[in-house]
């Protein structure tokens, strides 16, 4: 004999074992990593990060965590170093991954996905640097003094 009872616990459970699966939407969807490229003008340089990542030669592309900023320095020979500060932010398709948890998964996955980073992304992305020749002079910074120069005149009346 079938008890009624049953086949609500085995609903529930259905009910239960489908929002833990759907738990952490944007986790699911978008990962925790993201690919992250580099373009160099001169190509063929090295990008290292403060974490412990790298690629060679540019244009290159790392899978890195979204949820952690950095440092990242590129180097090429003869010419001078660049750093620069990579940051993260809330993606838009992280934000609606969000919401769907808020629907789905309810507190225990929005918390999977900000702790995950899932809704996060790396700014920017990609990084777009134009090394400076070592050596290089540094042009006047100040027009108005290259203003004030008298100009020479080919003409004489």
């Amino acid at each position: 004999m079938h008890h009624p009872y049953v086949g609500r616990v085995a609903r529930a459970l259905f009910i239960i074992a489908f929002a833990a699966s759907s738990a952490a939407c944007a986790t699911i969807t978008r990962g925790t990593k993201e690919d992250w490229a580099v373009q160099t003008d001169p190509a063929g340089a090295t990008v290292k990060t403060d974490h412990g990542y790298s690629c060679s030669p540019t244009p290159c592309t790392m899978k890195l965590p979204r949820k952690n900023k950095f440092e990242v320095t590129v180097t090429k020979a003869g010419y001078k170093p660049y750093s620069a500060h990579i940051t993260t932010g809330i993606s838009g398709k992280g934000t609606a991954g969000l919401v769907g948890n808020a629907v789905v998964g309810g507190i225990i996955g929005i918390g999977v996905d900000a702790a995950s980073g899932a809704t996060m992304d790396l700014r920017p992305n990609p990084l777009v640097v134009t090394l400076e020749p070592e050596g290089q002079a540094v042009a006047n910074a100040d027009p108005a003094v290259e203003a004030a120069a008298p100009a020479a005149s080919g003409s004489t009346n």
